[in-house]
Order: C-alpha cells, then structure tokens, then sequence
C-alpha cells in the first residue's frame, strides 16, 4: 500500500505570512519521508467538516504548482477538482502545465462538484446534477483528447471544443493519470471504469460493496479492474509521540485488504513536522508490503 498526503487546512501558527514557509518544509519532508502523493482539496473556502468558512484557505492550482517547486518525487494533485470551477480546455490546460513545470508528476483529480454554498458566493454558476456530470464527462473527454494530440474539433454534451490544441504536451505519456473522486454508483464509478486511472472513495461501511459495482462497470467497459489505482480517504494521527502508529498500521492493513492500494489522507498536527517524520519512519514502510 501506498500513503499519500493531503493537505486540507491551512490555519496554521504565524498567520498568512507563515504559510509559505511552512508549507514549503511540510512538502519537502513528505517528499523526502517516502509520500507517493501530495493533495490539496480545490475549495476556495474551508469546508464544514474541518471548519469555519472564514479560516485560511488557498486556491488549488497555484498551490501545487509552490508545492511543483519544492518537491522532486511526489506525485502532485487535487482531490477533486470541482469540474464547474473551470472551463474543461482551461482545466486540461492547467493539469498539462502542472505536469510540465512538475517534471512529469502532474494528475488530474476531478468530480462533478458539491459545494454550492462556496461556488454561489463567489458568483460561480452552480448548475443541477445532470448538468454538471454532463460537464465532467466533456471534461474528461477533452482532456484525455488533448493529451492524445488530437486537434480535431469535438462536440460534447455541453460543450463544443473548434481546436482542442494543447502545447507543450505533458511529459507524463499517455497522459496524465486521471483520479475520479465520488462514491455514485450510477454515474461516477461508470466514469472511472470508462475514463480514469483511479478512484477516490471514503472509508464507509459499504465501501467494499462500491469496489464491486466499479468491477462490474469495468466488465461492461471492457477495461482491466485491476489496471485502477484504487484510493482511499483516510486521516492519519499517529499520537504526539507516535503510540498510535500500531493501530494505524493495522488498520491500514484492513484497508489494503478491502482491496485499496493507496491511503491519503490528512496528518494531524501536520505544521509540527514530527507527525510526518514519524510517518516516514515507521507507517510507510510497515505498510508498503501489503
């Protein structure tokens, strides 16, 4: 199993002039410390179930293109990227740069979008469900032909693309791996059986039942059940001196057994640097056989 780090919050000690600094040594010590991946959520504020809206929050792309500079390995991501935040072209563009600038360490994470709350509020048109995976499905099909080379015109359920041209190409060949972010079983596992090369689901009580229905879309897709990364969300406390690292690691182990390769999530007191270190030093490595 791999771990990945996401990064959720950013209300840290010092206020706004320290979140540069500390995040640039967050990053450096999960690229270093064996992280497979960094992920910020693309959320312009704080979500609910981690705080306040009015509490630091930075805009997705920007950040990981800082965090493209301070780190060498790491794949680098967002987790998931609200697909009406941005025009589909724009967002294949965004990820094609991110991938570039990064070395070849660029993923799209993408999903239909949840929070209208935050969209409105910044005067972002909100539309209804059908909507939305209508626009993820133009955007998924325009990325993945923009990255093929493909400048012919495409005409999707929302969208209509005249010249889908995309220079520079990304490095990472075929293309940059795509992660579907969702638990719908109609619509969101049936995309990432057609298009993905990952899901992204939360630890729920019948989330071994959701890796079933995503094998069955799979088998109606033609496409290789196993050729998908399967992620899970997760949040990592290894206790202020690391005396919760043996439940994790077991709990953990249950996970790889449900069937998910990777884990990533959030480590509490991330800012202290020492939660990561103990990470790195005693759960990456417990848990990479599994």
């Amino acid at each position: 199993m791999k771990i990945g780090l996401q990064i959720p919050s950013f209300t840290w000690p010092g206020g706004a002039k320290e979140i540069a600094p500390t995040l640039a040594k967050v990053a450096r010590t999960a690229d270093e410390g064996g992280f497979d991946l960094i992920r910020v959520m693309d959320h312009f504020f704080q979500i609910n179930s981690l705080g306040p809206p009015e509490q630091e929050m930075l805009e997705a792309y920007t950040t990981l293109g800082y965090l493209a500079a301070n780190t060498s390995r790491a794949r680098l991501i967002t987790v998931v990227t609200g697909v009406v935040y941005r025009y589909p072209g724009v967002l294949a563009k965004t990820v094609t740069t991110l991938d570039v600038l990064s070395g070849g360490r660029g993923m799209l994470g993408i999903g239909a979008g949840w929070n209208e709350y935050e969209a409105r509020s910044l005067g972002i048109p909100f539309q209804p469900v059908p909507e939305r995976f209508d626009w993820l499905e133009d955007a998924l099909r325009v990325c993945l032909r923009m990255w093929k080379g493909d400048e012919s015109r495409l005409e999707g359920k929302k969208f209509v693309f005249e010249r889908p041209l995309n220079s520079p190409q990304s490095l990472t060949r075929p293309h940059p791996r795509i992660m579907i972010g969702g638990m719908g079983e109609q619509k969101t596992l049936r995309l990432v059986a057609k298009y993905a090369d990952a899901c992204n689901l939360f630890p729920a009580p019948d989330v071994a039942r959701k890796l079933d229905v995503l094998k069955k879309h799979c088998e109606r897709e033609k496409r290789n059940y196993d050729d998908i990364e399967k992620t899970v969300m997760y949040r990592f406390d290894v206790g202020e001196h690391g005396e919760n690292v043996g439940k994790l690691v077991e709990q953990l182990r249950g996970l790889a057994r449900t069937g998910f390769t990777t884990a990533i999530g959030g480590v509490k007191d991330v800012w202290k640097i020492k939660p990561l270190e103990i990470m790195a030093r005693e759960v990456i490595p417990a848990v990479a056989a599994f």
